[in-house]
C-alpha cells in the first residue's frame, strides 16, 4: 500500500509521526509525508522519506485554505495513495475534503485532541464540534488518543464510516527511562545548570503560550524553593495568546529569575527529564499529552491539570497530582507537597513508571494502528 501521512507542519511529522512512518515502511508500505516544509523536513528526508510541501496556514485565512486544498487534490491524484492519514485540525479538515475530491479509497483521521473541550464558551465549543462533524462526513476511520475523545466522537457522530478507536499515545521506552542513583550524566547536567545535588528541579515541557498554563506556573513557583526548567518555544505559526508579560515578571524578580531557566527548543529532553525531580503540565486544554508520558516513563512524579488526556494518564494521588485549571493556589500546593517530600516523589514516580511501561510504550500504539489499518484495507479490497 501507498500511505500519505499528512500534518500542518514538519514539527508534527518529525516529533510525533516519524516512528509510525518508520514502522509502516518496515511493514512494507510506501510512506510519503505531506506538510508545510520547515527546517525539520530535511531531517525526515535524510531518513529516506519523500516529503511533499503544501502551503498550510494555521489561521482563519480561507484563501490560503482553498489554495492548500487545490494543491492537495492535485497531489493526491498524482500520487494515487491507497490511504490518506491526516493529523492536526486545519490540515486534517482540508486533507479529508481533498482526499474525497481526489477519490482516495480510504481516509483515516487521528485526533490528537479535539479543539472543543469542556471549558470553552458553549457557542465556540459547538462551532468546533460542527467543523469536526463536517470533516467526519469524509472519514472512514477515526483514531483518537484519549478515550474521552473517542466517547465524544461516538456521541456526536464524527465519523461517517462509524469506525472510532481510542489508540492511546506512547513514547520510546528505550529513550525515556529513569536515571540511576549514581548516574554521572544526570549529576553533570545538574551541575552544568547550577542545580546542586540537594536542589529540587521542576521541569515543564510545552509550547510557550498562555494555554499551556505558564502564567499560573510562574506565579505558583514564585514562593517555592526549587528550580524551574522550561523547555519549549513559540512556533511561528502559533496564534495562541502570548506569555511575554508573565516572562517579564519572572525576569524582573532576581530571586525567581535565578532559579528559572528557559531552554527553548531541545532535542535532548530525555536527558533533562533524568536530571529533573518533578514534571509539571498545567495546561488549559490537551489531547493526550506525550510529555506527561515521557515524564512518567522516566520515573518522574507529575503535577497536571484535571482535563481530558491528563486525567487519563495521571492517577491522582498515585502517579501524580491533578489540580483545577488556572488555579495558582492548588498548583502551588501540589508542587510544594512534592518539593518538600522526597519519599512522596519517589513513590509517585515509581508508580508512574510502572503505569507508563504497561500502557504507553509507543510500540503498542503503533502495532494497534498497523493491525487495524491492515485489516480495514484488506476488507476494502475484498469489497471492491
Amino acid at each position: 500500500m501507498k500511505i500519505c501521512q499528512l500534518a500542518a507542519v514538519d514539527f508534527t511529522l518529525y516529533h510525533f509521526l516519524l516512528p509510525l512512518m518508520n514502522a509502516m515502511r518496515n511493514h512494507g508500505y510506501e510512506v510519503v509525508g505531506v506538510c508545510a516544509k520547515g527546517p525539520l523536513a530535511t531531517k525526515i528526508e535524510e531518513q529516506g522519506f519523500q516529503i511533499e510541501n503544501i502551503d498550510f496556514r494555521r489561521n482563519y485565512d480561507l484563501v490560503s485554505h482553498v489554495r492548500a486544498y487545490r494543491q492537495l487534490v492535485a497531489l493526491f491524484r498524482r500520487e494515487r495513495f491507497d490511504i490518506v492519514h491526516v493529523h492536526t485540525p486545519v490540515a486534517a479538515l482540508i486533507g479529508r475534503l481533498a482526499a474525497a475530491r481526489a477519490g482516495v479509497p480510504m481516509t483515516v483521521y487521528t485526533a490528537h485532541g479535539f479543539y472543543f473541550h469542556e471549558h470553552q464558551y458553549w457557542l465556540i465549543r459547538w462551532l468546533f464540534i460542527a467543523l469536526e462533524w463536517i470533516g467526519g462526513r469524509f472519514t472512514d476511520v477515526l483514531f483518537t488518543q484519549a478515550q474521552e475523545d473517542a466517547e465524544a466522537a461516538r456521541r456526536y457522530g464524527l465519523c461517517r464510516g462509524g469506525v472510532i478507536e481510542a489508540i492511546g499515545n506512547g513514547v520510546d521506552a528505550a529513550r525515556f527511562h529513569p536515571a540511576s542513583d549514581d548516574d554521572a550524566d544526570r549529576l553533570a547536567l545538574r551541575s552544568e545548570l547550577d542545580a546542586a545535588t540537594t536542589d529540587v528541579v521542576v521541569l515543564m515541557v510545552g509550547r510557550m503560550v498562555a494555554e499551556k498554563g505558564y502564567p499560573e506556573l510562574f506565579e505558583a513557583m514564585a514562593k517555592i524553593d526549587a528550580h524551574l526548567w522550561i523547555v519549549g518555544e513559540r512556533l511561528e505559526s502559533d496564534h495562541a495568546a502570548s506569555i511575554d508579560v508573565a516572562i517579564e515578571k519572572v525576569t524582573a524578580d532576581p530571586a525567581q529569575s535565578s532559579r528559572t531557566k528557559f531552554f527553548g527548543y531541545r532535542d535532548d529532553v530525555e536527558k533533562l527529564m533524568r536530571a529533573a525531580d518533578i514534571f509539571v503540565l498545567p495546561s488549559h486544554r490537551e489531547g493526550m499529552p506525550r510529555s506527561i508520558i515521557e515524564a512518567m516513563m522516566t520515573g518522574l512524579p507529575v503535577v497536571a491539570t484535571d482535563i481530558r488526556g491528563c486525567r487519563e494518564e495521571v492517577i491522582d494521588g498515585e502517579t501524580g497530582i491533578l489540580v483545577p485549571i488556572k488555579s495558582t493556589t492548588e498548583l502551588h500546593k501540589a508542587l510544594s507537597s512534592l518539593v518538600n517530600e522526597s519519599r512522596l516523589r519517589a513513590i509517585t514516580g515509581q508508580a508512574g513508571r510502572k503505569r507508563a511501561a504497561a500502557l504507553y510504550d509507543e510500540k503498542f500504539v503503533i502495532d494497534r494502528q498497523l493491525q487495524f489499518l491492515t485489516m480495514r484495507s484488506g476488507d476494502q479490497a475484498n469489497d471492491a
